[in-house]
């Protein structure tokens, strides 16, 4: 298999870490998330861990107060992709919620797009958790089945990839 890099998005709940935990049981993964050195500053500045209403909210606030101030999310990822590149791992999903960061890095990867979807899908009430689904995705991922059966049906479509 040929290095995959595959932008994932999908609103909170919808099993995107247990699908990529099922990827993770067949191939070499690397999991990076735009909000990663977010969180970690979250952290400092006293957010508890949870990813409730209020800690999204300031996940949102802060990530949007990076990416103006000097791109940190970016930067991070695109420091994440070139250790993927000289690594043995063969896929790298990133998580990307805003359509114009996913189209930014996307086109500085040659990455593929993934929205995984679920008909009992949380609304959180904060429009970037909720409005994952402005892009136009390349591959968009029903998740309603099993954690078993998803898990086998989302490594079928990698490997096809």
């Amino acid at each position: 298999m040929k290095k995959q890099v595959i932008i994932i998005n999908g609103a909170g709940g919808v099993g995107k870490d247990t699908l990529i935990s099922s990827a993770a049981q067949v191939f070499k993964v690397r999991n990076v998330s735009s909000v990663e050195l977010v969180k970690q500053a979250a952290l400092v500045g006293g957010w508890n861990g949870e990813k409730d209403a209020r800690g999204r909210e300031l996940l949102i606030a802060l990530k949007n107060a990076f990416v103006i101030y000097d791109d940190l999310p970016m930067k991070y990822c695109l420091e994440q992709y070139k250790e993927f590149q000289s690594s043995d791992e063969q896929i790298m999903f990133v998580h990307i919620r805003e359509p114009q960061e996913i189209a930014r890095f996307k086109e500085k990867a040659g990455a593929k797009t993934l929205l995984v979807v679920r008909r009992d899908q949380k609304k959180w009430g904060q429009n970037i958790d909720d409005m994952c689904d402005c892009y136009n995705y390349d591959i968009i991922f029903n998740n309603d089945l099993s954690v078993e059966d998803s898990g086998k049906r989302f490594v079928e479509i990698l490997r096809a990839l």
